[in-house]
């Protein structure tokens, strides 16, 4: 995702696209929060490989805390369990899998990127 601009090598991030990190900042299953504007993020770094991009926002407890929530899986799925009420969120959509009984609710979900070892992130602004 990174472009090199030929007549000068200077480095370039796609529009659109916001350097969060390097992927030698994340631990494997183990979140980090980030701040991209006024906006909280939540990174986790999957054993695969893959990194997913999350509102660190939690709505049921309404405290940015899900970067402190505990990576697992639902069958498929890629997950993160809030540290607060243990609502259970699939790491790909946001969608909450376990409710706990409460509605339904979701996170905001970013596309994420790795280009020459760094982390970006599709920004369009605050949301």
């Amino acid at each position: 995702m990174t472009l090199v601009d030929p007549q000068t090598d200077e480095t370039v991030t796609p529009p659109g696209w916001v350097r969060v990190c390097a992927i030698g900042d994340l631990e494997v299953e183990r979140g980090r929060a980030a701040l991209l504007g006024g906006t909280q993020i939540a990174l986790f770094l999957l054993a695969s490989g893959r990194v997913h991009a999350v509102s660190n926002f939690d709505p049921y407890s309404r405290a940015n805390v899900i970067s402190r929530g505990i990576v697992g899986t639902r069958q498929d799925a890629p997950t993160v369990a809030s540290p607060m009420f243990k609502q259970v969120f699939d790491l790909r959509t946001g969608a909450c899998l376990d409710t706990q009984g409460k509605e339904p609710m979701a996170l905001h979900v970013w596309p994420v990127a790795l280009e020459d070892g760094n982390v970006l992130v599709r920004w369009e602004g605050d949301r």
